[in-house]
């Protein structure tokens, strides 16, 4: 009786197994695992990718949606697809799932496909230049639509001002100053800062704030990530307050962040957590609304870093932020 249990257990994981390879035997599809590998994009996005019928691209989708292979995340009126969050690691299907995406990912996207992706990212990028070029004037009032300043900045001052005593951070990068208004939290804390911001009309406000603050250890750069990275610079600290909701690919930021961290270095972000308020995209300029814990943590694994303490601070508004640390190989001391 046990060998009869025992053989139909094993015939009941294969029947649970075959949708999940199934769905995964096909060039297309696996191609399609492999550009979304730390990418979200929409069903139109990888129609332009994959140069197909938007209605064919949907069938994909909802196949491999339907084997546990991806996961779709409303973005206001528009539906994203990325991989699964949440993988159990012992379930079995989960497992499979998992083995996969590690065998996909070991092979190299081919220049064409990493071309058009560079493409939308760009689109996106030049998306949220537009929108801080046309209202840099009214940026704060914008921003506190959503969240006011204090109730992040404080979470995040406090925490750096708990590790800086033990850390001696000696070069700090803030990734997308704004106006400048953290840089005097970090000024106070490192003995070189860099504010790296790709629209030239918020690094004009945050030379302001220089000025007035005399904030004579702060280097203002226009440019991204990869500028610094061809320049070689490393710090000890990155802090990006309110970022990732407007860049064109928030799993590269932890990425660059990690390549430009110094051993032992710590990443702060302050971010929106996932929400429905669609709003925010046409009065704030966001690409994304808000970030699910395990995206960042995911995104952070697979950058080579590692999560340390996490806060979650509920707002009036329905909005939450999330403040989280990720350090490089070490953590806090």
């Amino acid at each position: 009786m046990t060998s009869m249990n025992a053989h139909a257990n094993e015939l009941s994981s294969v029947d649970v197994l075959a949708p999940i390879f199934k769905a995964s035997g096909d060039p297309l599809r696996l191609e399609i695992l492999r550009v979304l590998r730390r990418d979200t994009f929409g069903v139109l996005e990888l129609s332009q990718l994959f140069d197909m019928r938007q209605s064919g691209m949907s069938h994909h989708l909802k196949v491999m949606h339907k084997a546990g292979l991806l996961e779709p995340q409303r973005e206001g009126n528009a539906i994203f697809y990325r991989r699964p969050l949440h993988l159990d690691t012992e379930k079995l299907t989960d497992q499979t799932v998992r083995q996969i995406f590690e065998t996909v990912d070991r092979v190299t996207l081919p220049t064409h496909l990493q071309e058009k992706i560079e493409a939308i990212r760009t689109q996106r990028a030049e998306q949220s230049q537009a929108f801080f070029a046309r209202h840099a004037e009214q940026f704060q009032e914008q921003q506190e639509l959503i969240a006011a300043f204090d109730l992040y900045a404080e979470p995040v001052a406090e925490l750096l001002r708990k590790r800086a005593a033990k850390q001696n951070w000696q070069t700090t990068l803030e990734i997308g100053p704004g106006e400048g208004a953290f840089l005097k939290v970090l000024s106070g804390l490192s003995s070189h800062v860099v504010g790296l911001d790709n629209s030239r009309d918020m690094l004009a406000k945050a030379t302001r704030t220089c000025i007035d603050e005399r904030l004579n250890n702060v280097d203002l750069i226009e440019g991204v990530t990869d500028t610094l990275l061809a320049r070689g610079d490393a710090f000890d600290l990155v802090v990006a307050n309110m970022v990732l909701h407007h860049v064109p690919s928030p799993a590269d930021i932890f990425l660059d962040a990690a390549a430009l961290m110094n051993n032992g270095g710590c990443f702060v972000v302050s971010e929106l957590c996932s929400h429905d308020q669609d709003w925010a995209k046409d009065n704030c300029g966001d690409l994304w609304l808000g970030f699910e814990p395990e995206e960042l943590t995911a995104w952070a694994t697979d950058a080579g870093l590692t999560a340390g303490e996490q806060l979650f601070i509920g707002l009036r508004n329905g909005f939450q932020v999330q403040v989280r640390e990720f350090w490089k190989t070490t953590g806090p001391k």
